[in-house]
């Protein structure tokens, strides 16, 4: 098991849907949390892309001399890119970070934001597009330990010649993250990609998901492995989540949702219909109605586009409810809560020792070499209590 975190390159803030609470996300405060999840080890980050964050590529290479360990999964969007830009970017952000870079590939769901950008493919179209992309990409940078070129003449992409003068760190190429619900989706997940995200549907969808895309990969010769995308809000206590789940949705109004709901209504991506419908698009606002599976909460799905679900309880349940999903055959979990650095803090703290979790090497283990936790009385070490949760 592989835990990720997330940096909010769109805005943080203690409560959604308001100004109260929020923080100012800056440089300095994206290396508190990069730095944060480096030392507490998470294996990497996710860095999210569109028009309402800070451009991914420009956040990670800032961030590379404030960490250590950390990968950073860093989006590519066909259409805004092309792939052998994109592969010269990849190769150079990996040999500079020491082959920390993990690829994101995202077709993108949202016309208006497409169209603003200069896309103006249908979605059947830009996923023709995204795996003519990819399939580019990939072979430019493994041809490029060997010094060869690449010649590709496809239906919305070619190249003529391509050639990478200086590889990357990692081979063939740097590790592809892709995902997507629909069908089209799922085939080029299993054809190109490394490893498949899904967005945090109850256990029973999800892993349909894997199966399917499971059996179109083995048909292929290929195997695929997964990840998922979830929020977390955990505390001590049930209660104590549950209370912190509602404050966090305590200041949206009805207004907003109904915004914010009909602004997800517009796009054609078929993940963020699937998100919508498990609060039936807004419609559902009392926690019996957005618990849509145990500990599984559709409330920041209200007003936050794409994930929109928590995993919320205490340190046990949580856990338990990871360990669930990864029974279905999920090895990477990227993971985040409000406000991204207290919470990267709190799941560290609260659930990491109680995950069958990677160690990441160099990272401390249980033997404690201190200081941990503030002195007592100018002359004991603080005990080291269990956790009671």
């Amino acid at each position: 098991m592989q835990v990720f975190w997330f940096l909010p390159t769109h805005g943080d803030s203690r409560y959604l849907g308001t100004t109260e609470g929020a923080r100012t996300v800056d440089l300095a405060y994206l290396q508190q949390i990069a730095g944060a999840a480096d030392r507490l080890g998470y294996e990497g980050v996710l860095i999210p892309t569109g028009r309402s964050c800070e451009d991914p590529w420009v956040i990670a290479s800032s961030l590379i001399g404030a960490t250590n360990k950390l990968k950073f999964l860093v989006a590519v969007r066909p259409g805004l890119h092309q792939p052998s830009l994109a592969a010269r970017m990849a190769a150079t952000f990996d040999r500079l970070s020491g082959g920390r870079v993990l690829v994101n590939l995202v077709t993108g769901g949202d016309q208006a934001e497409l169209e603003g950008d200069g896309v103006f493919l249908d979605h059947a179209a830009r996923y023709e597009q995204s795996a003519e992309f990819i399939r580019i990409w990939r072979e430019i940078i493994a041809r490029s330990h060997d010094g060869q070129t690449f010649d590709y003449e496809g239906k919305h992409l070619s190249v003529k010649g391509a050639k990478l003068l200086f590889p990357p760190t990692q081979k063939p190429y740097p590790p592809v993250w892709f995902g997507g619900s629909s069908e089209a989706a799922h085939e080029l997940a299993a054809e190109q990609v490394d490893t498949y995200l899904t967005w945090g549907e109850p256990p029973a969808e999800v892993a349909k998901k894997i199966a399917d895309v499971k059996a179109r990969a083995a048909r292929k010769g290929r195997t695929v492995k997964f990840g998922i995308r979830l929020h977390v809000i955990v505390r001590e206590t049930e209660d104590a989540a549950w209370q912190a789940a509602e404050d966090l949705i305590s200041r949206v109004d009805d207004q907003t949702v109904i915004r914010a709901q009909a602004a997800f209504s517009k796009m054609d991506s078929v993940g963020q219909r699937r998100m919508a419908a498990l609060h039936a698009g807004g419609a559902k606002r009392k926690r019996e109605d957005l618990e849509i599976s145990p500990n599984l909460w559709a409330g920041v799905g209200l007003v936050r586009g794409g994930a929109g679900t928590a995993l919320v309880g205490d340190a046990k349940t949580v856990a338990a409810r990871i360990e669930e999903y990864a029974a279905l055959g999920l090895d990477n979990f990227i993971l985040s809560g409000y406000p991204h650095l207290e919470e990267s803090y709190r799941f560290a703290e609260l659930v990491f020792p109680l995950l069958p979790r990677k160690q990441r090497p160099g990272l401390p283990g249980q033997t404690l070499t201190g200081p941990f936790g503030e002195v007592v009385a100018n002359l004991d070490a603080p005990s080291r209590l269990v956790s009671q949760s």
